[in-house]
């Protein structure tokens, strides 16, 4: 799975050399090389020795991304606006489920509301689909963290008003944390907790706090959306939909 993901995420690059003889690009001129200002538009002719080279590439991409890999009863919309929504749940449980097995040990999961780059529609869900849920090439990756630095993570979840977490429920008020439980339990500070996320948040993405200096990392060879479309491939499987309920995990006190 990983391999063929790799070749499709490079022929998805490849194909949009496709669209240049429908769009409107602009060059403008350069203070520095002082060049003539270019304009490609449809006007321009198409290289048709290069659309036909491409064509095989761009006919296996769409078939590819049009796989079909489980259902959406109903749709699951991003709202980052949101302390807790059905996408951010979902995909939260899924990290959960991914990180656990690279680590039976992963006690929590988390993302970010803007890590999330699109919902995902009612109906079918395809390849096409979790692509356009996770676009980058982010990677899964195991954090064991102190019980201090988690309290200092729960703090941030509660500044920015909630975050996607998986094994978690959490009170806030004002921005302030409440409470924080993860498995129906309190932080110990003397404990370590392992987290499933991915490298760009581990790296520093999104400024999240408590996870700088963990006591261990580990960042795997597996792909956040290739974990997405195994995980949705298990549930179709299974008999299951790709659905989330509101559960409370993330409550808001007024």
């Amino acid at each position: 799975m990983s391999t063929q993901l790799s070749k499709y995420s490079i022929l998805l690059g490849i194909s949009m050399l496709l669209v240049f003889g429908s769009c409107k690009t602009t060059y403008y001129q350069s203070a520095v090389t002082n060049k003539q200002m270019l304009e490609i538009n449809n006007k321009v002719p198409e290289d048709t020795a290069i659309r036909n080279y491409i064509l095989p590439y761009k006919n296996q991409l769409e078939d590819k991304m049009n796989e079909v890999l489980g259902y959406a009863p109903e749709a699951l919309i991003k709202n980052r606006n949101l302390p807790e929504s059905q996408l951010s749940n979902f995909f939260a449980d899924a990290l959960l489920a991914i990180g656990r097995k690279v680590d039976p040990e992963v006690s929590f999961s988390l993302a970010t509301k803007d890590g999330i780059r699109a919902g995902i529609k009612q109906g079918d869900v395809t390849v096409g689909s979790i692509f356009e849920v996770m676009p980058f090439e982010n990677y899964i990756t195991i954090l064991e963290l102190k019980g201090t630095d988690v309290q200092v993570l729960a703090d941030f979840i509660a500044e920015t008003n909630g975050q996607p977490v998986g094994n978690v429920v959490t009170q806030i008020k004002d921005k302030k944390l409440q409470s924080f439980k993860i498995g129906g339990q309190d932080i110990d500070p003397n404990k370590t907790y392992k987290l499933a996320t991915y490298d760009f948040i581990a790296n520093g993405g999104d400024l999240v706090r408590g996870i700088g200096n963990p006591v261990s990392r580990v960042t795997t060879s597996e792909r956040v959306r290739e974990g997405l479309i195994a995980y949705v491939q298990q549930l179709t499987k299974e008999g299951k939909k790709v659905e989330a309920k509101l559960d409370g995990r993330v409550k808001i006190i007024e």
